[in-house]
């Protein structure tokens, strides 16, 4: 019973630390989407310069390891200009995760959009709109469907890896539950937080399914 209490005591300041990992989660997948959208279009373009840019960005990306880009955002960055300096923890790790994210997305919606039968490109030139219109109008709302579930996956991906944010000394739910069990020099607390992260994906796993669910019915 003592036991329960003391775990019972340790929520509320895991469920105010949980706010930051939410927080770094949501904005980093979004701003993620946005600058993938652009890497899987520059990807698949004509241009050959634009397509080894792009690649050259995921590759670096997905190549080295998250860790490491955060550390060199918040710690190498001003070494080499001061004016790169970001004292803010929470930004320097919301540019390293939307940066990474980005880098991944941009492959998921690259195969999402060339997964989408070629005709349907054929037949949007043939009523006489132009390449964007009809990626914009025809080919993007078509994969929005595929795009679910991986961007799901992406998702939860993120909430996890948002634990490696405690190596730069940001207070989420991970640098919370470290701290608190160097104060109460008891590893249960990670019971509590481990229920806090798995409420925090079935509650993102639902809202994903029920999205694929609705937007099925299309297809």
């Amino acid at each position: 019973m003592d036991t329960l209490k003391e775990m019972a005591g340790w929520i509320p300041a895991l469920l105010q630390s949980t706010g930051i990992t939410l927080s770094l989660t949501i904005v980093s997948v979004i701003c993620g989407l946005i600058i993938s959208l652009f890497l899987a279009l520059g990807k698949i373009s004509k241009s050959k310069i634009l397509q080894k840019l792009c690649g050259a960005y995921i590759f670096f990306f997905r190549g080295t390891p998250l860790l490491m880009q955060i550390f060199f955002i918040y710690y190498a960055l001003p070494l080499i200009y001061s004016g790169f300096t970001i004292k803010s923890r929470f930004i320097a790790a919301w540019i390293a995760f939307s940066l990474n994210s980005g880098a991944y997305l941009a492959e998921i919606i690259r195969a999402a959009i060339q997964s989408i039968d070629k005709g349907q490109m054929e037949a949007s030139k043939a009523l006489g709109m132009g390449y964007g219109q009809a990626m914009r109008l025809i080919i993007i709302p078509q994969s929005i469907r595929r795009l679910i579930p991986p961007v799901g996956n992406e998702f939860i991906m993120v909430i996890k890896d948002t634990s490696l944010v405690s190596s730069i000394a940001l207070i989420d739910l991970m640098k919370r539950t470290s701290q608190i069990m160097s104060s109460s020099a008891s590893a249960l607390v990670y019971i509590p937080a481990m229920c806090i992260y798995l409420a925090i994906t079935a509650a993102f796993t639902y809202v994903f399914n029920s999205l694929e669910k609705k937007f099925s019915v299309y297809e």
